[in-house]
């Protein structure tokens, strides 16, 4: 693995770790008080 692609790696990583943690936000770490109004199906 050369040095471009370990950081296009490391990159795609973060943008990951980003979302999860945004998402567990949202989802207010399964207390249902906590969670943000989403729309509904």
């Amino acid at each position: 693995m050369d040095q471009g692609s370990t950081h296009e790696f490391v990159e795609k990583l973060h943008e990951r770790q980003e979302k999860d943690r945004k998402n567990r936000e949202k989802q207010g770490d399964n207390a249902p008080a906590k969670k943000l109004p989403n729309h509904k199906h």
